[in-house]
């Protein structure tokens, strides 16, 4: 997906519209508080906030620990300055009013990146749109009946966070009301009115996100909000809900049968069709046996750039693509739709596709600057732990990707490749939940960096949100800006491979040529005070990282430089099988280089070794199928904003330190 409905920094139709079960106890490291966060400048530090939970506790008789519990599983006591979230939702509470957040284009369905990358098929570029204007469901409509609820007008509570708070606590207890339970001050007494507020509309997924409520309560919670405003729950390490209470809230029994998913997450099977589509063609993925046939190494983080029922509409349509799994912002509740085992269109380059999964996650821009909930985030993270554990896919940046990092798997698709999830996705706060924080480990003489900028006080300048060339709002991000120099004012480095003409990188939010994304590891190759160079699509980039606050943190690893007499090696988009070991009946694929080169004396990090690898699947009947595997080797490296891959032979793996 790309950012911009006006970008003509791209091709042109390569641009998307803005508009816009679990077990009681989750795994620890999804709920590790985050105590780092910071003020922003000119926002006081006062307890206005917590008064504002305490006083809508009291006047809605709802216990103030049920409220801050809710709270912090929807935005983490956030208020966002009244921007809405990708589902249409404000403030702390997360009130839904998403009246104008249906998407226009769909994410595969707009642009030049042919989902499947393979060059042994016609490029599939699918034109099907989300359907858009259908009615919107209750849990993307709690604003205008929390407005009614409490009495203000519905503009309040998108922009006063303690009118949201209290909208959102009549809305818990009109729930309580519903169940025929009294206005107790017991916590304990909330779980099914909690259950409701989640708007799910199954036992399974009402039941996971009250889960998660009552452990937040449970183990306690303290943060500095993004307003500067100091916030804290205290533990309640005893409390035990009325879970019988599920049972009286009406809600459909949730049906896992079928999903690859973890006990601690609500998920649902919704296939996508394997259907053949006249004589040649078929959708809209391939039956495989993975990981018996191929290992699986990586798993693609997208946004859908569409609203839930309009995404799940797209994904059984056998003329579109696919992808494995689809989440919901609202409640963080799992679609599975391609098996593991089996190949999902999704990620635009073939080598890619077929040893990876490929996640979706919903949202649309009803605001350049929308947000993710943590519902969302958390089960999202609980996905990945599960599907990592279960296929030995390293907790990493090499290996948790986002679609953004996905290389082009030749030149002319580079320009083309899908920007999501985009700058605004919260990767460090993903991998603390994922149980991986990003931490220093080594001192100065590692010889790498870890990109880690704290994300809320981290805002570079983005434009093109709405209109070509203007400013985006300001916004907290993952990534820092590259430079030729250290230097603010100097030209940003440029990407031959996304700009073929010459011209310089932007600034706009879909240009990815000169940023480097929280969890990202580069070779340093200078420092010069408040700023370090690192090693970038063959050039010294230089970002600034002043030592009062940091953009980065010290690290060491493997590198790849250029073996001793070789002035550089081509790199590449793919890790291809030599023409040697294709069988006869498969069609040698070539390898050819990206236009970028690695030259002598530059440093990459090494993600991974792997063997040359190509999945021949071109026909609906799979007899033809085949897995070619090549004796050539290839180490994935961090070459820029994307992965890439480079020949064993050509280089040579030393420690980061020497």
């Amino acid at each position: 997906m790309r950012g911009s409905a006006t970008d003509t920094h791209f091709p042109a139709g390569h641009r998307r519209a803005l508009t816009t079960a679990g077990t009681a106890v989750a795994s620890t490291a999804l709920l590790l508080p985050l105590l780092g966060a910071a003020p922003a400048a000119g926002h006081d530090t006062s307890d206005t906030l917590q008064n504002a939970f305490a006083a809508a506790a009291a006047e809605y008789h709802v216990p103030q620990s049920v409220l801050l519990g809710v709270s912090y599983l929807q935005s983490r006591w956030d208020a966002h300055r009244g921007v809405p979230s990708v589902s249409g939702g404000y403030g702390p509470m997360h009130l839904t009013d998403a009246r104008t957040a249906i998407a226009e284009a769909a994410h595969h369905g707009e642009g030049t990146e042919d989902a499947r990358g393979d060059q042994a098929r016609a490029a599939l570029l699918p034109t099907t749109r989300a359907p858009a204007g259908s009615r919107l469901p209750a849990r993307l409509q709690t604003l205008p009946r929390a407005a009614t609820l409490a009495g203000v007008q519905a503009e309040r509570l998108r922009t006063d966070p303690a009118a949201n708070i209290a909208g959102g606590a009549a809305l818990l207890a009109a729930a309580q009301r519903h169940l025929g339970e009294p206005l107790s001050t017991d916590p304990a007494a909330w779980y099914g009115a909690v259950a409701q507020f989640s708007g799910a509309d199954d036992t399974a997924t009402a039941a996971a996100y009250a889960n998660d409520v009552f452990e937040v309560m449970r183990q306690g919670e303290r943060r500095t909000t993004d307003a500067g405003q100091s916030v804290t729950l205290a533990a309640q390490p005893g409390l035990a809900p009325d879970t019988a209470q599920l049972q009286r809230t009406g809600l459909r029994a949730g049906d896992a049968s079928g999903t690859e998913c973890p006990k601690n997450v609500s998920c649902e099977w919704i296939p996508a069709p394997y259907e053949q589509l006249g004589q040649d063609d078929y959708g809209n993925h391939d039956l495989s046996d993975r990981p018996t046939s191929q290992s699986i190494k990586y798993i693609v983080i997208h946004d859908t750039e569409g609203q839930w029922d309009g995404v799940i509409n797209l994904v059984q349509d056998p003329t579109y693509v696919s992808w494995n799994y689809t989440l919901r912002s609202t409640d963080g509740l799992i679609a599975q739709h391609v098996k593991a085992k089996d190949v999902a269109w999704h990620a635009g380059n073939w080598y890619v596709n077929a040893k990876s999964i490929g996640i979706e996650h919903e949202g649309f821009l009803a605001s350049p600057d929308a947000w993710y909930t943590e519902a969302m985030y958390r089960s999202s993270a609980r996905l990945v732990q599960y599907l990592a554990a279960k296929y030995g896919i390293p907790l990493n940046r090499q290996h948790i990707l986002g679609h953004e990092n996905v290389p082009g798997p030749t030149t002319a698709t580079i320009p083309g490749m899908h920007t999501d999830p985009g700058p605004y996705w919260d990767w460090r706060h993903y991998f603390d939940l994922l149980g991986k924080p990003f931490r220093a480990t080594a001192d100065a003489k590692g010889g790498l960096v870890t990109i880690r900028p704290d994300y809320a006080k981290n805002q570079p300048q983005y434009t093109g949100c709405t209109a070509q060339g203007a400013p985006c709002p300001a916004h907290g991000s993952s990534e820092v800006r590259l430079y030729s120099r250290p230097d603010a004012t100097s030209p940003l480095i440029k990407d031959i491979g996304l700009h073929p003409n010459g011209d310089a990188s932007t600034i706009d939010v879909n240009d990815v040529g000169s940023r480097a994304s929280t969890g990202q590891q580069y070779a340093v190759a200078d420092r010069s005070g408040d700023w370090t160079a690192i090693w970038y699509l063959g050039q010294k980039a230089w970002f600034h990282n002043p030592k009062k606050q940091p953009t980065a943190v010290n690290a060491s690893g493997f590198v790849v430089t250029p073996k001793t007499g070789l002035t550089d090696v081509p790199v590449y988009g793919r890790a291809y099988p030599e023409k040697e070991a294709y069988p006869a009946g498969v069609p040698v694929q070539s390898v050819s280089p990206l236009p970028y080169k690695l030259p002598a004396g530059q440093r990459y990090v090494v993600g991974d070794k792997v063997p040359g690898e190509y999945y021949y699947s071109v026909t609906f009947t799979t007899d033809s199928h085949r897995v070619v595997v090549g004796k050539d080797l290839y180490y994935e490296i961090q070459f820029g904003h994307r992965v890439a891959f480079v020949r064993a032979a050509d280089v040579t793996v030393v420690p980061s330190g020497k």
